[in-house]
């Protein structure tokens, strides 16, 4: 399981040209799942996404937590993040899961950061999306576990 994670002041996805989900201040979550993930792995990028310590403390250091600081998510899958240009100019998704294995795994994901606590808005799997934020640092990582 992969993710890009950023730091977020705001964050808005829609489909459609209606909104679907949004944030204030915390981290927005582009979420991709891999062939041999799991419920536990989506129990682990649950959890290491609730206590990732990159937003800011009083003094400004990346050094609390969502689960510290009551900071929103929003997941949006997005299988593109396994996405493999090393050979040739078009990208190979064959590391990303079919649809039917990633849908339920996204949602094992969100459905554990709501039992961790967090307030949490999603994009719609498999649903042409836009997202609009602002990179809040700006601060963006990769996660895998």
């Amino acid at each position: 399981m992969r993710a890009v994670v950023q730091r977020v002041t705001s964050a808005d996805v829609t489909v459609e040209g209606s909104r679907v989900g949004g944030i204030g201040p915390g981290l927005c979550v582009l979420l991709a799942v891999t062939h041999h993930d799991d419920a536990e792995r989506a129990r682990r990028m649950a959890d290491k996404l609730w206590h990732l310590r990159i937003l800011r403390d009083d003094a400004g250091v990346m050094n609390r937590s969502a689960s510290e600081t009551d900071g929103e998510m929003l997941v949006v899958s997005q299988f593109t993040l396994y996405g493999d240009a090393t050979r040739g100019r078009r990208p190979s998704w064959v590391a990303a899961a079919r649809p039917e294995q990633a849908e339920p795994l996204v949602e094992a994901v969100v459905r554990e950061l709501r039992a961790l606590g967090a307030t949490v808005a999603t994009g719609r799997f498999g649903a042409d999306m836009q997202l609009a934020l602002v990179n809040d640092g700006p601060v963006t990582l990769i996660v895998e576990v």
